[in-house]
């Protein structure tokens, strides 16, 4: 048997590898760069994201590595935990994640408000786009989201007074423009994926005109790799390094089943089976944890990459991994031309693309609720930090939900002569209770009043409570009791 008989779709799957491969090893290295740590250990994430979560069930074309939308989460537990609790953060969130798989949670990040999922998003673009914007102009960047942003034009003003600066700003400004008008490019052009051609552009003018930027540091993918000790395992104890892995479970899990349903859209293979795609998350996390790297995600733009180069089957996100481990392997030391302010550009461009500006504009005209908790979810994550801004978030969805819940209407009628009739319907709760006793109050008092309850679908406790109470007050002023009528 032959192997195209084996395998009939290996030679779709190569040529689809092959370009997942050339668009993930730029955002791979600057994923890493933005995350403040070294290149290599992107490399890494991408290698197990491809070889090992690829190899697993779940979604079969969904393409899995670091992403930029962990970059910020990432940032901050490195610059408050130290490089070496990485590796527990993320052991422990991939053993959370295929914990869930296991008990069958992975369904239900589905029914999570896709508005906050939004805010989250574009949060995270804000924030990411802000300290790539200090990284291109050759400027160190604050530490608090609304600190990157408040001082940004007045680092980009020092960036025009300094040769160097200058420089750079205008390597990470063509390498966006580079992006930006690629798909403009003909066609024959356009089969070098945009980041590639970015980069590959940006290395060369860098070289060329011997600009004095910042490059990727080289490492060696050995000595990158840096598994955690035991005394990290001690971080453990400690709350705020549980708060950021629940934030780290939360944030990936949600990308990543997102994604997934995105991706599903784009083809009409196998549809994607959630709760095993949380398993091979996790499995990917917590080998990348291991081995101290970054967390992973599965990625949108590698997975419509994937499919919009002819994939068919899991063969191809494997592949990619694979060329990426031999590129690791065998040419570590090419990392070291890379300009970073390059790497900077494509994460704002990134970064710009995860602000949903026309589903915000969409949400205001048809949903206001939920373009406000996509507003506020986004504004707290930039003002707080990320994980207490999705809890604000999600926080605003339930509140939101319970009051949409409990929709109320009243009905008087009233004749002129005999009782007056209230026909109550909806949902009674106490989010409605003064609503309701302002509209029962304002009944005549001297006439007898017969409540309806039978519309109601649901009647809480306090709400049953503050209608017993407002009968005896209204048949205390002299009038007939009130009758009230409730469903069969």
């Amino acid at each position: 048997m032959s192997l195209t008989t084996k395998h009939p779709y290996l030679r779709q799957d190569f040529a689809a590898s092959l370009v997942v491969f050339l668009v993930a090893l730029p955002l791979c290295v600057g994923v890493a760069v933005a995350s403040g740590v070294p290149a290599e250990l992107g490399l890494v994430t991408g290698i197990v994201g491809g070889i090992v979560t690829g190899l697993m069930r779940g979604s079969s074309l969904q393409v899995s590595g670091p992403a930029a939308g962990l970059t910020v989460l990432v940032f901050e537990a490195v610059r408050e935990f130290g490089l070496p609790a990485l590796g527990v953060i993320v052991l422990t969130t991939g053993i959370l994640q295929i914990a869930m798989g296991v008990l069958k949670l992975g369904r239900y990040f589905r029914a999570i408000s896709v508005s906050v999922v939004e805010g989250m998003l574009a949060g995270i673009g804000l924030v990411l786009i802000a300290g790539q914007l200090y990284a291109m102009a050759d400027a160190k960047a604050p530490a608090s989201g609304l600190d990157k942003i408040a001082r940004l034009p007045g680092a980009l003003l020092d960036a025009l007074g300094r040769t160097d600066a200058l420089a750079s700003l205008g390597l990470g400004i063509g390498t966006i423009a580079v992006l930006v008008l690629w798909k403009r490019m003909p066609k024959r052009l356009r089969t070098v994926p945009g980041p590639l051609a970015a980069v590959g552009l940006a290395t060369l003018v860098a070289a060329v005109l011997s600009m004095p930027v910042a490059m990727v540091e080289v490492k060696g993918l050995l000595d990158s790799v840096q598994p955690p000790s035991l005394s990290a395992f001690g971080e453990l104890a400690g709350i705020g390094l549980l708060g950021t892995i629940v934030a780290f479970t939360l944030i990936a899990s949600a990308e990543s089943l997102f994604s997934a349903a995105a991706v599903d859209r784009l083809h009409d293979g196998p549809r994607t089976e959630y709760d095993k795609e949380l398993v091979a998350q996790g499995a990917g996390n917590a080998l990348c944890g291991m081995l101290g790297a970054l967390p992973m995600t599965a990625v949108i733009v590698r997975s419509a990459a994937n499919v919009q180069a002819g994939a068919r089957t899991k063969a191809s996100r494997v592949l990619h991994g694979v060329w990426l481990l031999l590129f690791a392997a065998l040419l570590p030391g090419a990392l070291g031309y890379i300009p970073i302010p390059a790497l900077a550009g494509i994460l704002v461009y990134s970064g710009a693309k995860l602000i949903p500006v026309r589903e915000i504009v969409s949400l205001w005209r048809e949903h206001r609720g939920e373009a406000l908790i996509l507003v506020v979810t986004a504004v707290s994550i930039v003002a707080v930090s990320m994980f207490e801004g999705v809890l604000i978030g999600l926080a605003l969805a339930v509140a939101k939900t319970a009051w949409e819940a409990s929709h109320l209407k009243m009905e008087v009628v009233d004749k002129g002569a005999g009782p007056v009739h209230a026909y109550l319907s909806g949902n009674a709760t106490f989010l409605r209770l003064p609503k309701i006793l302002d509209d029962l109050e304002a009944l005549p008092q001297d006439r007898p009043v017969e409540l309806d309850l039978s519309g109601l679908h649901h009647l809480d406790h306090a709400c049953r409570t503050a209608l017993e109470n407002w009968a005896e007050r209204h048949s205390a002023a002299g009038t007939e009791p009130v009758k009230v009528v409730t469903a069969a």
